[in-house]
């Protein structure tokens, strides 16, 4: 086994403690001080010189580069690691792998295709010598001394090459808990573990709790940068106001006010910075502008039904959407990722922009759509950072330009709407052909394709420069170029912090909310004594239901617990729905109800419903809830249930049958027993209205929703008929017996 980058790598600190690392690299000093031979001059270059902006050192090392050693840093893809084979139904597959001589890299080569298109894949040394690629994506829930090492090692190689560039390392949130789900959380449980992001905001609203989201942020730099992971695909700024949006659980809520104050000290904790990014800090994306909530109907635009962003009501986009966007941006976000979706005039009501002019609805995503990236999110609201696609817009999501072939989306993205860095494949020969065709004449005998000028579809120099300088920039900014090295050990010894694990776990109690209780909580140990206890979970996948229900007894195992719910004096139900799939579509709209077998109506390719039916199951099991409820409930014992909320679901299948009912965000069960049992009292609130039933949720013959999908909870009573409301006005929210209203910002105490 070769010796590994780790135990090679030396670090230098200068006067003012800027650091310089290197395992292949010849440092030099001059002055007094020590410098790093980035570019290969052996000079002290504006290049290798760490005393000047990052904004000068880049713009001099763009001319540097070679074209093809600019145009591989257009794009970012998933890469893998020898220890971590890539694995679920949406990973690479990879056959027969073959690694390095220290057991750290990949270096097989195949062919291979993800949701994000077909590939041929590479060793991770040919990757990086020759391919000259640096952007990847990492999904594997790695230790940290293994992704130490990882960065360490391809770092190592990256040293070897003419023009050293150091590996962005990226990947997507990895400090909320919750269900490994392929380009949303690809890893938890490593890092300190805070419950999903709605759980967060739970814990937030109305709590004066805002320093949570401070400490939150600290933990992921510190624990980040220690891994030498320097930028993440985190975290989401879109108001959910389509509650059948399969992304809501990676959201903060429906409220644009509360997620944009969360922004405003979420990104610069992370970074590191109050206006951009730190040396110690990790750059943030922000996604997914101008905001991915506006679904229609609950349809993704992984695929074609959910292409288009609709915006029924005049004025929604500037009031509900684009608030969270402007906090991110004044407060320095690194970079920002369009959505895959386009805007959708027909129908949609007017918009404006906030100059007060017009929106042009041009029918392209938004990765395309120079309106929305150069003017509206550049000029009007100032952003200057680069703009990092969603990954896949070059094949299977070119919504509004599949009539370009893949060489003229690139060049269309990058050259024309303003695009930095495109997600997903690496498309280096369609950039390259892009490129060429800016300067061997191709549309001279070539068509241009209808609706477009030639200009618009080829890379330049200019445009290519331009994307690679703002990338090059933030590389500098953050230190990697100079000092891209990490210790594994200290790596470890950073995600270890007992401080940290303990806010974590602070805030997965602070995120529970109580819907309802007669009387019943807190069960105390005064309560319990004596009393018997049935615990069971609840998922749609049986397995599932199985193993938590395994570690749910095991939590209670200092109450005596029976098998037989008709012996129970407190029932203990935890319930934990699923629906859909953002990656494809259901056969007729996302479901929200609590259901097991229920029957449907399917949609058309106009996702209008039709009259054919499909059966749809939320929680395997509900029948067996209700049976559980009677059979405690005839000898006069109680039901305590909890809700684990990933999507704003229909509780009407299951409050009714509590007499007691808490909701959770992909919190520790531990840490919902603590509120129930009375050992923490409960703070957290609704981060999104719960919807009454499928009668505010309604979907006419012509496709359009009762309640409008672009409005958030908390305001669709303006829009709902009057014939749906109750005497207090209300149509939308979910209202108990008790008259208690499951909306944004409702929570109970004990």
């Amino acid at each position: 086994m070769a010796e590994k980058a780790s135990s090679r790598f030396r670090r230098v600190c200068n006067p003012d403690g800027t650091a310089v690392s290197t395992v292949n690299r010849p440092l030099f000093t001059q002055d007094g001080l020590t410098f790093k031979d980035i570019d290969g001059t052996g000079t002290l270059s504006a290049v290798n010189d760490w005393r000047l902006p990052a904004a000068q050192r880049a713009a001099a090392y763009v001319k540097q580069l070679t074209v093809q050693e600019k145009i591989a840093q257009l794009f970012v893809a998933d890469w893998r690691m020898a220890k971590y084979p890539p694995s679920g139904p949406m990973a690479m597959k990879i056959e027969n792998p073959i690694h390095d001589e220290t057991g750290i890299l990949d270096e097989t080569e195949c062919d291979t295709e993800t949701t994000f298109g077909k590939q041929h894949i590479i060793g991770t040394t040919k990757m990086l010598k020759e391919a000259f690629y640096r952007h990847v994506i990492l999904r594997a829930n790695t230790t940290p001394a293994d992704l130490a090492d990882w960065v360490n090692q391809v770092n190592a190689v990256c040293e070897e090459c003419e023009h050293f560039l150091p590996i962005s390392a990226t990947s997507n949130s990895r400090n909320e808990n919750g269900e490994v789900v392929f380009g949303m959380n690809d890893a938890f449980g490593v890092l300190a573990t805070w419950p999903g992001t709605l759980g967060i905001a739970a814990a937030v609203k109305d709590t004066g709790r805002i320093d949570i989201i401070d400490k939150f942020a600290d933990t992921v730099r510190r624990e980040w940068n220690a891994c030498g992971m320097r930028k993440g695909y985190m975290y989401m700024a879109d108001t959910v106001t389509d509650p059948r949006w399969q992304r809501t659980y990676g959201t903060f809520g429906e409220d644009p006010a509360l997620i944009s104050e969360i922004m405003r000290h979420l990104i610069p904790g992370i970074q590191g910075n109050p206006r951009g990014v730190a040396k110690d800090g990790v750059a943030v994306t922000t996604k997914h502008f101008p905001g991915g909530g506006a679904r229609e109907n609950g349809f993704d635009p992984h695929y074609a039904a959910g292409q288009w962003n609709v915006y029924a009501t005049e004025d929604s986009l500037e009031a509900y959407h684009l608030l969270p966007f402007r906090a991110a941006v004044e407060c320095g976000t690194s970079s920002i990722m369009p959505y895959y979706s386009k805007p959708a005039a027909a129908k949609s009501a007017p918009q404006k922009d906030p100059a007060g002019s017009d929106i042009p609805m041009e029918p392209c995503g938004f990765a395309y759509n120079k309106y929305f990236i150069d003017d509206l999110l550049r000029k009007q609201l100032g952003f200057a950072g680069y703009i990092n696609s969603d990954s896949g817009i070059t094949r299977n999501m070119a919504w509004g330009v599949e009539m370009l072939d893949v060489a003229e989306r690139v060049g269309f993205a990058v050259n024309h709407a303003g695009v930095d860095i495109i997600s997903g494949i690496f498309d280096i020969d369609a950039a390259r052909e892009a490129y060429d065709r800016a300067h061997n004449g191709y549309y001279d005998t070539h068509p241009v394709p209808e609706g477009f000028t030639a200009d618009q579809l080829v890379l330049t120099d200019e445009a290519l420069d331009r994307a690679v300088m703002r990338t090059l920039t933030e590389m500098f900014e953050l230190g990697m170029v100079d000092d891209p090295y990490r210790d594994p050990e200290e790596a470890e010894k950073t995600v270890a912090c007992p401080a940290d694990w303990a806010e974590a776990a602070k805030v997965h109690r602070e995120s529970v909310v109580l819907l309802k209780n007669d009387g019943i909580l807190p069960l105390t140990d005064d309560k319990l004594a004596g009393k018997t206890v049935y615990a069971e979970a609840f998922h749609k996948d049986p397995r599932l239901s199985e193993q938590s229900t395994a570690k749910l007894r095991e939590l209670l195992k200092d109450v005596t617990l029976t098998d037989d719910p008709a012996g129970a004096d407190i029932a203990l139900l935890f319930v934990t729905p699923q629906s859909g799939d953002y990656f494809s579509a259901t056969p007729g709209y996302l479901e929200l109800d609590l259901c097991e077998g229920k029957t449907v109506h399917n949609v058309d390719e106009e996702g209008h419903p039709v009259s054919e039916t499909h059966q749809e199951t939320t929680v395997t099991g509900m029948g067996r809830i209700a049976e559980i409820a009677r059979a405690a409930h005839a000898r006069g014992g109680k039901v305590v249930g909890n809700l684990n909320i990933s999507l704003a679901w229909q509780p009407g299948s299951l409050e009714p049958l509590c007499d007691a009912l808490t909701a959770g965000f992909d919190t520790y069960p531990d840490a919902t027993l603590d509120v129930m049992r009375g050992r923490f009292s409960p703070v957290g609130r609704l981060p999104l209205t719960l919807p009454r039933g499928d009668e505010v949720l309604a979907v006419n013959a012509d496709g359009v929703c009762i309640s409008p999908n672009d409005v958030p909870g908390y305001d669709k009573d303006r829009y709902m008929p009057d014939t749906l409301k109750d005497e207090n006005g209300k149509a939308y929210a979910y209202r108990d017996a008790a008259g208690r209203y499951y909306e944004y910002g409702f929570g109970l105490s004990c």
